[in-house]
């Protein structure tokens, strides 16, 4: 969407500070011997405090509250009793919600407790790159542009970007035009970012996989190639400026 009015920026902070806060809240609550399921069910009730409905599955039906994947799912992980969390685990979390007939999304990848299978290296890559793939961003950019310097950024650093994956647009719904905001350089797309629009930005960093496959759940995607991923994601105003970074709130780059 693109915002044309106070009362609509409003709506769109709303949203995006449930989210925001759901998502922190979720972080500093996952722990060793918790179930991704009981994770879940916290942010559940997070987001009903706000009066916010999790945009997954409003949207798509999706089997759960957030998005938590761990390790080797690199996203749209399904919460579930059985699947505990570990000391050392890599894990992302994606929370996206309507609140309002206004939609906001963000993630986060962290390492849970102590960073005993080295992965805090690539969830800094991926703070990284959003930090200057935002302090870039602006309006008039080329969005391919901000994707190639994703992808450098990611070279520069050891690591590759999954290419099938994206931001995209949001406000009145979760995904809006543009879409297929990529973490490369496309050279056919010569669309540009405009003012006032409300986009997500989001990084996919990878050790070694540059697309994904879905398993049998038909949500939960994993590397073509394996290894590990690393996201993460704001929703923001795009200014002639620095952008106006709605989910600020979430810890992000804590």
């Amino acid at each position: 969407m693109s915002i044309t009015s106070q009362a609509e920026l409003l709506g769109m902070q709303q949203a995006a500070q449930a989210v925001a806060q759901t998502l922190r809240a979720m972080k500093a609550h996952a722990q060793p011997g918790m179930s991704t399921w009981e994770l879940d069910q916290y942010g559940a009730e997070m987001l009903g405090a706000f009066g916010a409905r999790p945009a997954p599955k409003l949207a798509y039906g999706f089997p759960g509250t957030a998005c938590i994947s761990v390790n080797e799912e690199f996203c749209h992980g399904i919460a579930h009793p059985k699947r505990i969390l570990q000391e050392g685990d890599l894990v992302n979390i994606d929370v996206s919600a309507e609140l309002n007939g206004f939609w906001a999304d963000n993630g986060c990848s962290f390492v849970l407790g102590e960073d005993v299978h080295g992965h805090q290296a690539l969830v800094d890559a991926s703070k990284a790159i959003l930090a200057k793939a935002l302090k870039s961003l602006r309006a008039g950019m080329k969005i391919a542009d901000l994707g190639g310097l994703m992808e450098q950024e990611a070279k520069r650093r050891g690591y590759v970007v999954v290419k099938n994956l994206g931001g995209h647009g949001i406000g009145r719904q979760l995904h809006e035009q543009p879409d297929e905001l990529l973490n490369y350089r496309n050279r056919f797309d010569q669309r540009r970012f405009r003012k006032n629009t409300v986009v997500a930005i989001e990084t996919f960093i990878a050790t070694r996989s540059t697309s994904t496959r879905t398993l049998a759940d038909g949500w939960t995607l994993v590397g073509n190639r394996g290894g590990f991923m690393a996201q993460h994601e704001h929703t923001v105003v795009v200014t002639d400026g620095a952008p106006l970074i709605l989910t600020a709130g979430n810890g992000v780059f804590d």
